[in-house]
C-alpha cells in the first residue's frame, strides 16, 4: 500500500521517524537492509510513547511495562545501544554488520507500506 493524499502519519509516528534518522546519522548506524524490520520497530517505539509516555523498545517481553518507563534502561535509545552500539531491536546497525542496510533514511510511505 503507498502512502497517498488521504493518509496522514500520526505524530507518535512521525516523531519516532524522525528521532531514528536523526540518531542514526549523529550515531553513525544504518537501519536494517529489510525496511519492514525499520518500519515495525519505528511503529512499536510510537505504539509505547503514546500508551506511556515514553519509547520503550518493542522488542523485548516485560512483566510491567510501566516500571521499564520508569527505570528508563530499555527506553529508546536504551543503554546497550548508548553505550555499546548494540541494538536489539535491528535498528540501529554498525556499518560492518552483515543486516545493515546503506541508509539511515525511511520515508512515511516505506514505513505505511510495512505496517498497514
Amino acid at each position: 500500500m503507498s502512502l497517498n493524499q488521504s493518509k496522514q502519519i500520526p505524530d507518535s509516528l512521525e516523531a519516532m521517524r524522525k528521532f531514528a534518522e536523526v540518531y542514526a546519522q549523529r550515531t553513525g548506524t544504518y537501519f536494517c537492509i529489510d525496511s519492514s524490520v525499520t518500519a515495525v520497530v519505528i511503529e512499536g517505539l510510537a505504539k509505547h510513547k503514546d500508551q506511556y509516555g515514553s519509547p520503550l523498545c518493542p522488542c523485548r517481553h516485560y512483566e510491567n511495562k510501566m516500571l521499564e518507563v520508569q527505570s528508563a534502561y530499555w527506553n529508546c535509545p536504551c543503554v546497550p545501544m548508548r553505550e555499546r552500539k548494540e541494538c536489539h531491536c535491528m535498528l540501529f546497525l554498525k556499518p560492518d554488520n552483515e543486516f545493515a542496510g546503506l541508509t539511515n533514511n525511511i520515508s512515511n510511505s516505506e514505513i505505511f507500506e510495512h505496517i498497514l
